[in-house]
């Protein structure tokens, strides 16, 4: 069992439980799924930028990335229905526990200049998204492999009901937000 799940089972769930006055086990917001997207939009004139893309997103999460697609055509953008621009990858289970250990306890304090992660970026209903400028953060993306630099968002789905019961959740799991 991954060391999250049981600092999740053993310690954050009974915090919870009193902070928020849970009297069901099954009211506790739990972390349901991480989804970490890259955008391509320049990916529309060369299709090598999004398997480059599509590969370091493998690497990071260990998980085959899903293309993703223009719902709409705009000329303005040279873009047409259904052309991939993008990919993702939906973390659940073990394999989402492992990557959020990774982040907390690995990428995020390589980053130079880290002073926490904002705590305004909740979206009211209990989910949370990060933004990250680059993929380098990451030890296992190599520098010289890299076609371009590309950030990416990485989005925490909860059961959370509120911004509140959510923050209290991902700060449980150790999440270093700002002061």
């Amino acid at each position: 069992m991954n060391r999250l799940k049981q600092k999740y089972n053993k310690s954050i769930v009974p915090e919870l439980r009193e902070k928020h006055g849970y009297k069901n086990i099954n009211e506790v917001p739990k972390l349901e799924k991480i989804v970490v997207n890259i955008g391509c939009g320049d990916a529309t004139g060369n299709s090598k930028l999004l398997e480059a893309a599509m590969n370091d997103l493998e690497i990071i999460t260990g998980q085959k990335p899903v293309a993703t697609k223009a719902k709409k055509s705009i000329a303005g953008f040279k873009l047409r229905e259904g052309q991939a621009i993008g990919c993702k990858v939906t973390l659940r289970g073990e394999n989402m526990y492992n990557f959020l250990d990774k982040l907390i306890s690995i990428t995020l304090p390589r980053v130079r200049d880290f002073r926490g992660i904002s705590n305004k970026a909740f979206d009211g209903r209990g989910n949370y998204t990060l933004g990250l400028t680059e993929q380098l953060i990451f030890s296992e993306i190599e520098y010289d492999n890299v076609v371009k630099v590309r950030g990416m968002d990485i989005v925490f789905v909860t059961t959370a009901k509120t911004n509140e019961e959510a923050y209290d959740l991902l700060k449980g799991f150790g999440m270093p937000f700002k002061k």
